[in-house]
Formats: C-alpha cells, structure tokens, sequence
C-alpha cells in the first residue's frame, strides 16, 4: 500500500493555475470552497438557470457555465452524478486546455467507458472517504478526510503530483491520501454500497423490523431495536472498530454476536456477496443501471417508492418527531 501525507505533497505545479469545478452538489461544493481557501484559482461550471448557480455566487465563488469554466483549467473536476457525466463530458471536451487533467471523485464512467477521455488527457481520481459536508467540516477544524488516489492516464508526467496537490487543497493529505487504482475504487465503491452500507444493512434492518413486528411485539420497540439503535454501534464501529465495539457492549451482546450474528451472516449470504461483486467486475450492475436510466427509470422509481412506504417509515417518523436533538 502506498500512502501519501503532506510531506509528499508538491503544491506549486498548482500555483497560478485554475482548476473548475463541474458540479456544485455535495462533494463539488465542499471541493470548490475547500480549493478556494487553501489559495487556488477556483471557477464553478454550472447551468446558468440551475438552482446551485446562485448558491455558488452567494458562496463567493466564481461562477460560469460549464463549457466557459473549463477553458484555461489545468484540473477540470466532474463532480456531477455519475449518469451525467458522459453527456457533460461530451459539452465541454472542445473547450478543455491540450494537456488538462480531467478529475473525478468516482472511477464509474472512466472504468465502466461511459466516457473516452480525448487522447492528450491525463485522467485522475481523488476520492474522499465521506460525503462533502464532512470533507468541509473537517477542512475548516482544521483536519481531513483521507482521499483514494489514482491515475488511469499520464500524458503529462505529472498526473500524481496534480492529483496530490488536488487532494492537498480539499484537505485529504492531512488525513492520508491512498494510491488506488480506477478498478479498484470503483468495484470496490459499488461493492461497499450494494452489499453492505445500503443494500446490506438497510434489508438487515428492515428485515428485523419485521421479524419482530410479526412476532407480535410492538412496531415502536421494533423500530428502536433494529433501526435507532445501530447508530450506537456504527459509531463504535468507526471510532475502534469490533475491539471498541466489543469493550462498550455488554457481555449478553457480546456472546449473541459471537454465536448468532454467524447464522444472519452465514455462508449462503457470503456467496450472494461474491455474485454481487461477480455482476459488478463483469459489467452487468453498470449495463442494468444505464439501462434503467436510459428506459426512464420506471423500476427504479417503482421499487423506492415501495422502499419509502414501508411501516418502518411511518412508526420511525413519528417516533423521531419526538427527538428534539436530531437534524430533520
């Protein structure tokens, strides 16, 4: 593993150089203001009709439309939802500067080939390791959020000292920035996400939820037991891992999940895993949702909105309405 800090950070090939920002949603706004205050020339690309366009104005950035902001830029960042990306890249390719740096916070349209960056390109990806309101907290505390590095193209030579720098101006190298490959980010992203940060945990709590509620016990204590409560243990989780978790639980807790958690997740549920991760090297997860974009998203819509209807919702919103301290 080859990991990167300040130290190894060369921040003049930057200097005097713009760098635009395509995007201004959770990661672009946090990369924008982050590049901002670290010194860098720092320029917006977005739809003059778009609602972010005033938000980024009031932010005190500069701000042009996409195909405008690019020119000049010696780092053009595509911080736009992954399926539009390939059309915006298609918008503003004339306009980007012979020998650029394209930049992405995730590897799907470069590794999936949604998007053939032109020939003279380098290709990059810096990654931060949390949602963007994250990356500008801790950048303003002082702190960071480790970023994933990686370079798919250097025409320059210098595609990792821009990348470093990049990461160095939203605040990852004083966290760790993490030599990755496109591959790598993007199968394993897709993997995290499916198997267990969404898919995984939200059908495991669900599904408890139910086993309760059928059983006959009440939908309220259901909810605090398989939803509100995980909390609890994700932070333990983040902040030590299962040692932490292990020494703040209980020995009851403990010994249940030494013994039992093994029979939830066992190996029938390793194997739908590895078929998971299986369609996501092969391709087939990036075919079905480009195909379920370009058809309308009909069944994407369908099953969220069966998602979002679910009694969880109903008892967990009534019973969080009486949470004064959490953010709705």
């Amino acid at each position: 593993m080859q990991m990167y800090s300040e130290s190894d950070v060369d921040t003049t090939c930057l200097e005097g150089k713009r760098v635009a920002i395509l995007g201004y949603g959770s990661q672009g706004r946090a990369h924008a203001l982050n590049l901002k205050d670290s010194g860098h020339d720092v320029v917006v690309g977005l739809r003059r009709e778009g609602a972010s366009w005033k938000r980024a104005v009031a932010d005190g950035l500069k701000v042009e439309e996409p195909a405008d902001a690019v020119k000049g830029a010696a780092i053009v960042a595509f911080l736009t939802p992954d399926l539009v990306q390939a059309a915006l890249y298609q918008g503003v390719e004339a306009n980007l500067e012979q020998g650029a740096a394209i930049l992405f916070a995730h590897g799907f349209n470069i590794h999936f080939k949604q998007i053939e960056p032109r020939d003279d390109l380098d290709v990059i990806l810096i990654a931060p390791k949390g949602p963007g309101g994250l990356v500008r907290r801790q950048y303003e505390e002082g702190h960071g959020v480790p970023c994933l590095v990686a370079v798919e193209r250097d025409r320059t030579g210098s595609a990792l000292k821009l990348a470093l720098a990049y990461a160095h101006g939203i605040g990852g190298s004083r966290a760790a920035v993490i030599e990755t490959t496109f591959a790598e980010e993007t199968e394993t992203d897709l993997f995290g996400e499916q198997a267990v940060l969404c898919g995984g945990a939200t059908e495991l709590v669900v599904a408890g939820f139910e086993t309760l509620v059928k059983a006959g016990y009440q939908p309220e204590v259901a909810y605090y037991e398989c939803m509100h409560e995980l909390k609890l243990i994700v932070d333990l989780l983040h902040e030590g891992g299962l040692r932490k978790m292990h020494e703040f639980i209980s020995d009851t807790a403990a010994y249940g999940d030494l013994t039992r958690g093994p029979r939830v997740v066992d190996d029938h549920a390793r194997q739908r895993m590895q078929e998971i991760l299986d369609e996501i090297r092969d391709g087939t997860f990036a075919r079905q949702w480009i195909e379920e974009n370009e058809s309308g998203q009909t069944n994407y819509r369908r099953m969220m909105d069966a998602d979002l209807s679910h009694p969880i919702e109903q008892v967990g919103a009534e019973l969080r309405s009486h949470m004064d301290w959490l953010e709705n």
